[in-house]
């Protein structure tokens, strides 16, 4: 069993990929194998309306010159699927809107590539706009008919400064639930 994870932020290594590598730890303790994808110094452009992807039908977005085609892929041959994104203007980050944007629509149009899979949304935040974060990955997750377990809280941890997290005790235990919910539930599918 694999996990992949994308953490949205701009930032490489900050709060978002801390409280993802806590959600790792839970999970490798189980056995599942994890990979992290950082979007980080890439320019990611939001999907363009062509409809290739329904035309082709070949798990791929026509816009090439970025890492998104990766994700997807990734995603596809994954059987679980973590978002992470820090807080910008309360949203998700730009590149990570349009990561959801074309790998949900490639996603639909390739047979519902992400459907039952275990998904689950990580959100770093200074104060403002995490439930609003939260909530717009998680309506990805639903809408690719994924699976999302539960955890202690609202899956956020709470910092500013690169590390800061590591100080929200709850958001730490809240991410350690995450990953063992997410491995018991991916146990449940894997030996049904």
């Amino acid at each position: 069993m694999k996990v992949i994870a994308i953490n949205g932020s701009a930032r490489k290594d900050g709060n978002t990929a801390i409280l993802i590598r806590h959600i790792f730890e839970e999970l490798t303790k189980e056995g599942i194998e994890t990979e992290l994808i950082q979007l980080a110094g890439h320019a990611i452009r939001g999907c363009n309306g062509c409809d290739k992807c329904k035309e082709l039908k070949n798990g791929k977005c026509v816009i090439g010159n970025d890492p998104v085609n990766e994700c997807i892929a990734k995603m596809a041959a994954s059987d679980g699927i973590i978002l992470g994104s820090p807080i910008y203007v309360a949203n998700i980050t730009p590149e990570l809107l349009a990561l959801i944007d074309r790998s949900g629509r490639v996603g639909g149009a390739n047979g519902h590539l992400y459907k039952h899979k275990v998904g689950a949304a990580v959100v770093a935040v200074r104060r403002r706009g995490a439930l609003h974060t939260l909530d717009s990955i998680n309506h990805f997750m639903h809408i690719s008919q994924m699976i999302l377990p539960g955890a202690l809280g609202w899956n956020v941890g709470v910092g500013r400064d690169v590390g800061d997290v590591e100080n929200d005790a709850e958001g730490i235990a809240t991410m350690r639930s995450l990953g063992q919910n997410m491995a018991w539930v991916l146990k449940k599918i894997n030996f049904s």
